[in-house]
């Protein structure tokens, strides 16, 4: 789950840089890329769209909107509603899914196996996400992930979130290891133009959510990646 950030969608700046061999370090966004989240985040949204004497929404209908922030979700369960009620009700939002983190969101299929090997191959993972820190090491735990994941760098972690690079650097400096030696796998536009930004190898992970009008295949990453097995062979984890 990310923030509000504009501007960054059908055109994503930045250079794709190629993988030279297998990383030392892979860093991936969170939902819509290792978990699918979408069931508890349209569970909370609609928690609150009960309590306010309106029908649930169908998940279809949110699910495109996680990749871009809680605000989108409520956006769309309350299209009446101008930024100041928006804001309002995000508190609500984010507490309502903090009692129901892990309920039915699950990792995607491939991705447990994916993890495994870059362990078996000596390579520590980690997350950068826009999601709030807390909640997403909630989802962590949620998952027995904790231990496993060497970094987590969260939304509000430090004062900015990407686009920006800042998290990214953030999240190779705490590894100790040079930005082009660590691939970042996103499934959203910003991730892309954080990862270029950040000098990283980029993929992008195509089963995660996406508005009718994304375009990722102009969004220039490294490489684009149908499921969770192209990645391995991308990461040299796997025979393509």
């Amino acid at each position: 789950m990310r923030g509000t950030e504009t501007g960054v969608n059908t055109a994503v700046a930045g250079i794709a840089r190629p993988l030279q061999g297998p990383p030392r370090a892979v860093l991936f966004d969170l939902d819509g890329t290792l978990v699918d989240t979408a069931p508890d985040l349209a569970a909370a949204v609609n928690r609150l769209r009960v309590e306010d004497g309106r029908a649930a929404l169908d998940e279809a209908e949110l699910r495109p909107l996680v990749s871009k922030g809680g605000r989108a979700l409520l956006a769309r369960a309350y299209p009446e509603s101008d930024p100041a009620a928006l804001e309002a009700r995000l508190p609500r939002f984010l507490a309502a899914y903090a009692e129901a983190l892990v309920v039915h969101s699950r990792p995607f299929p491939g991705i447990e196996a994916l993890l495994d090997q870059l362990e078996s191959h000596g390579c520590r993972w980690g997350i950068v996400t826009n999601k709030p820190e807390a909640l997403a090491r909630g989802v962590l735990a949620g998952l027995g992930w904790t231990a496993r994941c060497a970094v987590l760098v969260g939304g509000d972690t430090l004062p900015l979130r990407k686009p920006d690079p800042a998290p990214l650097a953030h999240a190779v400096a705490r590894l100790g290891v040079p930005p082009g030696t660590c691939a970042y796998v996103g499934d959203d536009a910003r991730d892309i133009a954080a990862g270029n930004a950040a000098g990283m190898p980029t993929a992008v992970a195509l089963w995660g959510y996406r508005e009718a009008g994304d375009c990722p295949s102009r969004w220039p990453a490294s490489a684009h990646c149908a499921d969770a097995g192209a990645l391995a062979a991308w990461l040299g984890m796997a025979r393509a």
